[in-house]
């Protein structure tokens, strides 16, 4: 059947799969199911019960909660009936919170969790609102309690609700986290995103109707969500990770063929990985290190001769054998985006036999412009993969990517003129992004535009670029590259605390406590080797002359970093100013 609107996947998958498992959620130390036909039914139910409660057409309704089942069931009910789903972070603040319920008007509030629930409280205490609960919480209404009041409701009344759907109709609000500023919720259609669930189809190798995908992005971020979606379309069980911690342990239990993720988590993965090595001894560890640098000479679309061949056949028998076993032993395709994928990562997964796979795109997107084609001919490392059909792009004079194409969002909701400035009169939307195409149809990202500063020498700096490669070394795990109108650019290190005990560890340096170790000469020393060792792939002019390791570590919750893990480098540059200053006195 032809999806023309987001929830006909529930009768796609139903007619097409009927599966046993659509969506999984550990409770309670077991995988609870829901099968294709369990979907339905409860959709249906808490459609009706969104009826009988007064939520119209255009109506606005919140859901806050990490991922699990019931994030779908409200999403898809709410879409049945025309109504609009605003998701939104867990993690923003009380502040946010109130600014989004205002500036949506939403109707109702569901959410996770007794955290969730109390900033939700707090944040809507000026409004005629109700909150709802996916956990049992006292004196919270319990989702499943409202989606009783939908019982014996007109079946009738609700296809007709569903035949009034139109394509372009709009499903969500988005409010991005935004980089600076307060957030702007970007409005998408169900054809914005249909079109995405076609373009990519062909991207996703794992078998249709028996893989299973393992899932622990935000769901309120639109690349978690567009990509459920898809799981939904091609019949992809999805498991929902208890939570960031037990990822190792969930890939274990489920085995999943597939699952998405950002380039930091693949960094910690390695991290922890080489840690590991570091560990071994004697034949074991000489035997991990052969296998490692085998690994990070890996050129997919190269024959590198028989010897190589041979060695990294024997690599992938001994050593790489364990890597895919940590993710479950199954892993067909891992989906990498939201930020920069450093090369030596995608090509030392792509020699242990873990194709991890890039793709670009916006929040305003719907998310996808392009994709990698998941396999060693067409993969192109440092690129985020060919444009999807039916998109159309452009390379600006300036270098910023224009795109074109029934994935581009309606707009900036309330905010006319913010769309203005991203939609031109032509249709193209700006991204921000600077990039360029290679072979046609290849994207490769180069900056984001408004990061890019001069300095005081009337040379650019292209931050991005240099950020993502000094995070190869083993002990930064953040850095933020500075010096907009100064004579030369400095950096803020966050450090990766776990390498720089493995490395405390190797040289025989006895560890106290992190402060401590942070001013010790021989680690600053060790920070300046790391530096000047990577400072060697930049020009004269780019090369970072001083720096400040600094003794925090930057997070979600903190402000410091967007819940996808990009830097906040307007609120950095404030909280650490008088750092900042110091690099230049």
């Amino acid at each position: 059947m032809q999806i023309t609107r987001l929830f006909d996947l529930i009768n796609h998958q139903i007619a097409t799969y009927d599966k046993d498992v659509a969506l999984a959620r550990k409770e309670d130390n077991e995988w609870k199911t829901y099968s294709s036909r369990d979907l339905k039914r409860i959709v249906d139910n808490l459609s009706l019960a969104f009826i009988k409660s007064g939520i119209i057409k255009d109506d606005k309704v919140a859901i806050i909660s990490n991922n699990r089942p019931e994030w779908n069931f409200i999403d898809l009910a709410l879409q049945q009936i025309g109504a609009i789903s605003v998701p939104m972070y867990p993690t923003i603040t009380v502040d946010d919170y109130n600014y989004i319920f205002h500036h949506a008007e939403v109707k109702k509030i569901f959410v996770g969790d007794i955290e969730i629930y109390e900033k939700a409280k707090e944040a809507s205490k000026d409004m005629d609102v109700q909150i709802f609960s996916f956990d049992r919480i006292e004196g919270c209404e319990y989702w499943e309690d409202f989606m009783a009041h939908g019982d014996g409701g007109d079946i009738a009344e609700l296809d007709e609700k569903k035949e009034a759907v139109k394509t372009d109709d709009l499903f969500t609000i988005i409010y991005t986290s935004g980089t600076t500023g307060r957030p702007k919720g970007v409005m998408l259609t169900h054809g914005n995103v249909i079109h995405n669930l076609y373009a990519i189809e062909d991207r996703i190798i794992v078998p249709k109707g028996t893989s299973k995908a393992l899932s622990f992005l935000p769901l309120c971020h639109i690349y978690e969500r567009a990509g459920s979606l898809c799981f939904l379309f091609m019949g992809i069980s999805i498991y929902y990770a208890e939570s960031m911690e037990t990822i190792g342990e969930n890939l274990k239990e489920v085995q999943p063929q597939i699952f998405n993720t950002v380039p930091r988590l693949l960094e910690k993965v390695y991290d922890k990985i080489v840690s590991k090595g570091y560990e071994l001894t004697g034949i074991k560890k000489s035997l991990f290190f052969w296998a490692l640098n085998l690994g990070l000479k890996y050129e997919p679309n190269k024959n590198q001769g028989s010897w190589y061949n041979f060695q990294l056949k024997l690599a992938n028998k001994i050593i790489f054998s364990k890597w895919r076993e940590a993710l479950g032993g199954n892993v067909m395709q891992i989906n990498s985006g939201a930020s920069a994928l450093q090369p030596r990562l995608a090509r030392v997964f792509w020699s242990a036999g873990i194709p991890v796979c890039e793709g670009y795109g916006l929040t305003e997107t719907s998310p996808v412009i392009s994709a990698s084609i998941c396999n060693l001919k067409d993969i192109r490392m440092g690129m985020v993969g060919k444009i999807v059909k039916e998109v159309e792009v452009r390379i600006a004079e300036d270098g910023e990517i224009l795109v074109k194409g029934p994935n581009v969002m309606q707009g900036y909701y309330k905010q006319p003129e913010l769309t203005a400035e991203v939609i031109d009169a032509d249709g193209w939307f700006h991204t921000g992004d600077i990039g360029e195409l290679h072979e046609g149809n290849y994207l490769k990202i180069t900056d984001r535009k408004k990061e890019m500063f001069k300095t005081s020498g009337g040379k650019y700096i292209a931050p991005q670029p240099m950020e993502n490669k000094f995070k190869e070394s083993p002990l930064i795990e953040q850095i933020i590259v500075v010096g907009e109108n100064k004579n030369y650019p400095a950096a803020l290190i966050v450090p990766n605390l776990t390498g720089l005990q493995d490395w405390c560890k190797h040289k025989d340096i006895p560890y106290t406590n992190d402060s401590e170790m942070l001013q010790k000469n021989e680690v600053i020393e060790k920070f300046q080797r790391e530096i000047d060792n990577l400072n060697k792939y930049f020009g004269k002019w780019e090369q970072v002359k001083r720096f400040k390791v600094l003794n925090a570590q930057w997070g979600i919750d903190t402000g410091e970093l967007t819940p996808t893990m990009k830097l906040k480098r307007k609120v950095i540059h404030e909280k650490f100013a008088k750092e900042i200053a110091e690099l230049y006195s």
